[in-house]
């Protein structure tokens, strides 16, 4: 069944992914598209009820002041102006009030009474039209995974599976930059308990050995989005008929690595660091998806509420939390920090509460005190935040008791540390990760 649309024409709002989210929540399907999309364009999508043009603070583009094509208020669409004054259109609304409900009464109005949109969005008919999409797209030829054992690829296997069964082959690349015991749990529940087609790649001296003398994170990130490329190729070669390669893309990746009007936030592995020469046709059936709900497309796949809501983790691992060059030492020391840190929030609780937690370890040192001596060591960064949709994420207020006991493990077990912090800085103005 395909789901009504309302699409949202990006006028330089800081809001555009709030409006959509706002949009689906009331059960129909909602897009952004840059400002300049063609009237031919935007009636090639499918099942298209309305438009809302979103204006605001980044209207202006190399000193010019934006506007969408002249074309687009004559398309026949019902047109709803946000913060922008249109030329001419029939259904214009300049302004909302400021409280939430009226918001929300006014979106309602418009998608039901103005666009005669029907609730037809919610993850029984996403998952039937993309079962139907990919059979499309895929046919009887063969896709290679990216299966790091993380929500979004395992959510995208799941798919996959139940799209096209066999055909899927899921690779596990161990880059070295994986939490503690990360990569066995990945062979044991997608081989030996999900039966899937599953190639093991151990490559860590591979890709520490292109991160060597590397410290920017835009460069780490995609030396490793383009190595993970490569090996995927290499594996490819071995299968006959690899045609495809499926990708756990979902649209805060999409919208952070850059729009027309908005700036690149941080490049993603699966967005901007994919090479030139790619030999595969990709597959990415979440693209479209927030996170939230590629959790509810995981729980309509039937996958179990452990990898569900499983701690969301970067596509370059490790090596976007030990900040700068990476060393062997200090990414031993993020991942031994990050197993307790795991560890005392499952046993206080927090696991179930707080959306995503992590350390970092930085490439500076401190001056602290060991064994009545002098000690000059790195310091432990520890990151909690709760956030629906990644776009803002505000941060989880831990108990002191659970924080000293986080702090003394820390201190005692993990080698080359002489100091723990805790980082309250919410998003904007930080991102979630600090690479």
């Amino acid at each position: 069944m395909k789901q009504d649309m309302i699409v949202i024409l990006d006028l330089g709002s800081a809001d555009n992914t709030g409006l959509a989210r706002e949009i689906r929540s009331i059960g129909v399907y909602s897009e952004i598209y840059h400002h300049d999309i063609t009237a031919e364009e935007l009636k090639s999508l499918p099942n298209v009820k309305g438009i809302i043009i979103n204006g605001g603070p980044h209207h202006m583009v190399d000193g010019v002041r934006i506007d969408v094509l002249p074309e687009i208020y004559t398309a026949g669409y019902p047109i709803m102006s946000v913060g922008h004054e249109p030329a001419t259109c029939e259904n214009k609304l300049t302004q909302w009030s400021e409280t939430e409900s009226d918001r929300i009464d006014v979106i309602k109005k418009f998608v039901f009474d103005t666009c005669h949109a029907e609730t037809n969005w919610n993850m029984k008919n996403f998952v039937a039209d993309q079962v139907e999409l990919v059979r499309r797209q895929v046919g009887d030829r063969k896709v290679l995974l990216a299966l790091s054992g993380g929500v979004d690829s395992s959510v995208v296997a799941a798919l996959l599976v139940k799209a096209i069964g066999k055909q899927l082959y899921c690779v596990h690349v161990n880059h070295g930059l994986m939490r503690k015991g990360e990569s066995e749990s990945v062979v044991e529940v997608f081989e030996n308990q999900l039966d899937t087609n599953l190639i093991y790649v151990d490559a860590t001296d591979r890709f520490l050995g292109k991160l060597k003398g590397v410290a920017d994170p835009e460069e780490k990130r995609k030396i490793i989005g383009a190595e993970f490329i490569r090996v995927f190729e290499e594996e490819a070669r071995k299968l006959e008929g690899i045609d495809f390669l499926a990708q756990g893309t979902i649209y805060p990746d999409i919208v952070e690595s850059g729009t027309k009007t908005a700036k690149v936030v941080k490049s993603h592995h699966n967005v901007g660091g994919l090479p030139e020469d790619l030999q595969f046709e990709l597959v990415e059936p979440l693209r479209q998806l927030f996170k939230d709900e590629v959790r509810a497309c995981g729980k309509e796949l039937g996958l179990p509420d452990d990898m569900v809501y499983r701690q969301p983790f970067p596509g370059p691992g490790l090596g976007v939390r030990c900040l700068g060059e990476i060393s062997k030492d200090r990414l031993e020391a993020v991942r031994e920090s990050d197993a307790i840190l795991r560890e005392e929030f499952q046993k206080a609780g927090l696991d179930k509460t707080v959306w995503q937690y992590f350390t970092v370890v930085p490439d500076f040192k401190s001056v602290g005190v060991r064994n009545n001596e002098r000690s000059y060591d790195w310091p432990v960064i520890l990151r909690a935040v709760n956030t629906i949709d990644a776009m803002t994420a505000t941060i989880e207020p831990i108990d002191y008791e659970v924080l000293g006991k986080i702090t003394d493990r820390i201190l005692n077990e993990v080698k080359n540390v002489n100091r723990v912090c805790y980082d309250i800085s919410p998003k904007p103005t930080a991102t979630i990760e600090w690479e």
